[in-house]
This record gives C-alpha cells, sequence and structure tokens, in this order.
C-alpha cells in the first residue's frame, strides 16, 4: 500500500454545529484501525517497525509522519521518548464497550460500503446495541416522523439476514443502489415492504432486487440543544 499524500488538517461542523474531527486519508485511518486492534490483542501498542511492515511501508520516517499526522488531527498523543509510545484519545478499552463510526446521513454511511470509515467513532454499551458491528447515522430531517425518529435523533443500525428480520421493524436497505429507510409488515405469510409512513409496498420487482443493510436496534435522543463547543469524541 503507498502512503497516501495528506492534506493540511482542518475541523469542520455538522449540520447540528458541533465539531467534527478532522478527516483521515487512507493509509491514516488503516493505521488508527490497527492501532486500535493491536492495543486490544496485546495491552500495548505496535513498535513502527511493526507499523511500516503491516502496511508495507519501508520507511519508518513514513510511518512517523502519518502517526504525527494522526497526532496533529487529534487522534492519538505521542511519546518521543518512548519507543511505543502512543495513546490512542478517547478510546475506551472495557470490555463491556462498542466503538460504532457515526455518520451524518445514509449516503455517507454506506457510500463506501455499510459502516464505512468514519472520523467520528461513537463507545456505546454493548448491551444497548450489541457486538454486531454497524454504525451509528443522523436521522433525516423529515422522513421519519411517521416512526417517531425526529431530525436530532441517531440510529443504530446493525447488520442483519432478511430471514431473521419480523414485524414492524425499520430496515435500512439498497434499492437500485439507492440506501434507504423501510418498515417490514405483514401481508399475509409473508413480510412486504413499506416505505416509512407510507401504505402502498414496494413494488414486488423492487422488493426482489433490495439489499439489506441493517435493521436499526436502537435510537439515541438528545434531549435539549446541546452546548454549541460540545466536542464529539473521535478514535
Amino acid at each position: 500500500m503507498q502512503p497516501t499524500p495528506r492534506s493540511h488538517p482542518t475541523s469542520a461542523r455538522d449540520p447540528s454545529g458541533t465539531r467534527t474531527a478532522p478527516s483521515l486519508t487512507e493509509v491514516e485511518g488503516g493505521i488508527l484501525d490497527f492501532l486500535i486492534s493491536y492495543l486490544r490483542r496485546n495491552t500495548y501498542q505496535p513498535s513502527i517497525r511493526e507499523i511500516g511492515k503491516q502496511f508495507d511501508i519501508k520507511s519508518t520516517k513514513t510511518v512517523s509522519e502519518h502517526l504525527q499526522a494522526l497526532a496533529d488531527k487529534g487522534f492519538i498523543e505521542r511519546d518521543p521518548s518512548r519507543s511505543r509510545g502512543i495513546r490512542i484519545l478517547g478510546l475506551d478499552l472495557d470490555v463491556q464497550a462498542v466503538s460504532l463510526p457515526c455518520f451524518r446521513d445514509l449516503n455517507e454511511a454506506t457510500g463506501a460500503g455499510e459502516g464505512g470509515r468514519s472520523a467520528v467513532r461513537v463507545t456505546l454499551d454493548a448491551q444497548l446495541v450489541g457486538r454486531g458491528g454497524g454504525f451509528l447515522v443522523r436521522a433525516p430531517g423529515d422522513r421519519l416522523g411517521a416512526v417517531g425518529i425526529g431530525e436530532r435523533d441517531f440510529l443504530a443500525v446493525q447488520p442483519a439476514r432478511a430471514q431473521d428480520l419480523a414485524d414492524g421493524e425499520i430496515v435500512v436497505a439498497r434499492i437500485r443502489g439507492v440506501a434507504d429507510y423501510f418498515q417490514l409488515r405483514t401481508a399475509g405469510s409473508r413480510l412486504s415492504v413499506h416505505p416509512i409512513g407510507e401504505v402502498s409496498p414496494v413494488p414486488d420487482e423492487d422488493a426482489a432486487r433490495m439489499v439489506i443493510v441493517g435493521r436499526v436496534v436502537a435510537l439515541y435522543r438528545r434531549l435539549g440543544a446541546p452546548p454549541a463547543s460540545t466536542p464529539v469524541t473521535a478514535h
């Protein structure tokens, strides 16, 4: 894998005004994921040479530059006096916690595959969302009101098999390449797929081609407006 040129780190705000973390290049994101998984397995961080070997980067200087970029963007802290002096910021190693990528909308969440890479991750209690992977996504502003979901809500979506879904469940699915929210309803001996808030089901031709991304397993709602300076923890 060849190093990807990185741009000068910038910060941005999501539509709610909350500050989000600067974006990562593909290599930086891969290194961050490797640091997290390595730490969970070993309880200590990999060396620069181990990181280079993992990503086929021959130069330790180049690895160090990628690590410094992660530090500049606020994902890690580095201690130059230690060979493995890396601390991942915002990471909870509690075995009862699960970290999910958080997205602004479904296009962002599914554009690079289900649960694609995000600069922002949120750590939640595994008892609330399980350990099936998936992602968090901000609900669309006016589309899900019929099922009691508002524009400030975040939805947890986890992978699911079609045969495991039941009446009334809300799913994220792709039809003709476009991801959207749907609700399942019992129609005789089979489940029909309905756009949220609509009585008529999706046409059989489209339903037959539908690809299930996942089911909505939880809703997170903030009561009251958050302070404008409240940061989103990213790691």
